[in-house]
């Protein structure tokens, strides 16, 4: 499997915006945080409960004193900016980065993060391998950190194959059969026959357009069941005799 990559975070301000990219990075299995200078120093006043419990990932933060010094062990980097740098590197989107991080087996790769107000220096993106940036609409490019984390957070998650619903919608019961359906269409057919529903000129026809739409519903047994039920209460003791 993939190495998650490290999440760098340079220069953060905001208590909140460092709480909350932990919580994002627990929800698609991200571990390693790495601060480079946090302004107002470290740890910060509410960051904890920002994280939503995601504390483990602060707990395990590492401080660093400038970006050199925090991307020095890592093989592969990824600069993330809303604006065009003017430099001769690689742009990905999002999905297309994540394909190339989960590529590299056996590297150590890591996603930056620049400033609230500010994103990173020039400088800084060029000590980066590449650039990622988001299709976001471009009257409004910026992305608060936490959310530009919790993108790409699901991206490389998908693309490390990891991205499994946890629960599944399938049907419990099978699909009734045609007898079943008959059964039901029958009794509704005569219940509505008993309340007066259809215009005799009409009769056939309703009746078809009421089959085609109790078949388009693509019933289950229990379906079944629960209709049959919920006419049987409807006709009262006339309904239970049948």
């Amino acid at each position: 499997m993939s190495t998650a990559p490290v999440i760098i975070l340079v220069e953060p301000q905001l208590a909140e915006n460092i709480g909350m990219t932990a919580r994002a990075m627990a929800n698609f299995g991200l571990a390693e945080l790495r601060l480079v200078a946090p302004k107002n120093g470290w740890p910060k006043k509410g960051v904890r409960e920002a994280a939503s419990g995601a504390t483990h990932i602060l707990d395990a933060a590492t401080l660093y004193p400038d970006v050199s010094a925090a991307i020095a062990d890592l093989n592969y980097v990824l600069a993330t900016t809303a604006r065009e740098r003017g430099q001769m590197k690689r742009v990905f989107s999002p999905d297309a980065a994540c394909a190339e991080m989960v590529g590299r087996a056996g590297q150590k790769v890591g996603l930056m993060f620049g400033r609230e107000r500010i994103g990173l220096t020039n400088d800084e993106v060029s000590l980066a391998d590449a650039i990622v940036t988001f299709p976001v609409d471009a009257a409004f490019s910026s992305l608060n950190l936490a959310q530009g984390v919790l993108l790409m957070g699901y991206e490389w998650r998908k693309a490390a194959g990891l991205a499994q619903l946890p629960f599944h919608g399938e049907m419990l019961s099978p699909p009734a059969t045609r007898e079943a359906m008959a059964s039901l269409t029958t009794s509704l057919e005569a219940a509505l026959d008993g309340a007066g529903f259809y215009p005799p000129e009409k009769r056939d026809i309703i009746a078809r357009n009421m089959r085609d739409m109790l078949h388009r519903m693509a019933m289950t047994e229990q379906d079944v069941r629960t209709f049959r039920g919920a006419l049987r209460a409807l006709l009262g003791p006339r309904g239970r005799q049948e």
